[in-house]
């Protein structure tokens, strides 16, 4: 993983005056999103649960930039109060959002027979009702400044990805919500994209979704026989706030190599592990964070 988003893509100053508010900021993809924002001229707001880790991520990318101002404020996506006032401390400190995304996610290996009710809801409620719980306590901001939002998706849900059911349920309907944005909200001048990253080097999902010894053989799974990383998930992310993609709205961008088309999303023998799920220690949702 690099130190610092480049920023030799991408003219300098694009983002000049503009506000991003992001959810999840503090993890390692959508911080990189924020970084490579604030670099190209941005000011934000990251929110996440745990508030040290936050403040200290929020305070570490103002450094990025001479004059840029970043705040990390303590928020669970799932209460719609408190991103109400997350959403009016932003807008009291930056006036407005221009951008959102939409990236506080939970995830963890499960195979349905031990996947319980309430995992299965946490993950739901994550991802899904905390992208919807977003976007409507920023809807003002939205209508009043044209602006954009990024769903952080996933592709576990293209097809029958074992041991993901949770996450695929929760990424389609963000797929579904965002789509639907899209038509809604498109006549007041609002674009909605989601990116939905692969396998992404360096990540927590890379860590939990391949077990020990298994890294080489997801890598050569890969068509451009590479892992993503968070940088091509920052690129993607400034193309989708930029002018070059005014008239991208209800799309999904995907960061994965074509790794999906290969159908191995999941490196694990089939249908073997289904029938020994019991004996591969998953980790359990106490170990998640959600």
């Amino acid at each position: 993983m690099t130190a610092t988003y480049s920023t030799s893509v991408f003219q300098p100053g694009i983002f000049n005056n503009r506000v991003v508010f992001c959810t999840g900021g503090a993890g390692t993809i959508c911080r990189r999103q924020v970084e490579a924002l604030v670099i190209l001229g941005a000011n934000a707001v990251i929110v996440g649960r745990k508030k040290e880790v936050t403040e200290k991520a929020a305070a570490e990318i103002q450094q990025l930039r001479n004059g840029s101002k970043v705040i990390g404020l303590s928020v669970d996506v799932r209460h719609y109060k408190a991103l109400q006032e997350a959403v009016a401390r932003t807008v009291e400190e930056f006036g407005k959002i221009d951008y959102i995304i939409c990236g506080a996610a939970g995830n963890f290996l499960a195979d349905f027979r031990n996947l319980s009710s309430n995992a299965f809801k946490s993950v739901v409620d994550i991802d899904l009702l905390g992208s919807y719980n977003t976007v409507k306590a920023a809807q003002d901001q939205l209508i009043q400044n044209k602006g954009t939002v990024i769903f952080v998706s996933a592709t576990l849900h293209y097809y029958g990805v074992p041991f993901q059911s949770h996450v695929g349920a929760a990424k389609a309907g963000i797929d579904a919500l965002s789509n639907a944005l899209a038509v809604e909200l498109g006549p007041f001048g609002v674009r909605f994209n989601c990116i939905a990253p692969g396998p992404i080097d360096g990540t927590e999902g890379i860590s939990r979704l391949l077990p020990k010894g298994m890294k080489e053989r997801a890598r050569k799974s890969v068509p451009l026989q590479r892992f993503g990383t968070i940088d091509d998930v920052a690129n993607a992310t400034v193309f989708l706030f930029s002018p070059a993609s005014s008239f991208i709205t209800g799309a999904t961008i995907v960061v994965d190599g074509a790794a999906w088309h290969t159908g191995q999303q999941i490196t694990l023998p089939y249908p073997e592990s289904i029938l020994d799920s019991d004996e591969l220690r998953f980790a359990s949702p106490s170990k998640s964070k959600l």
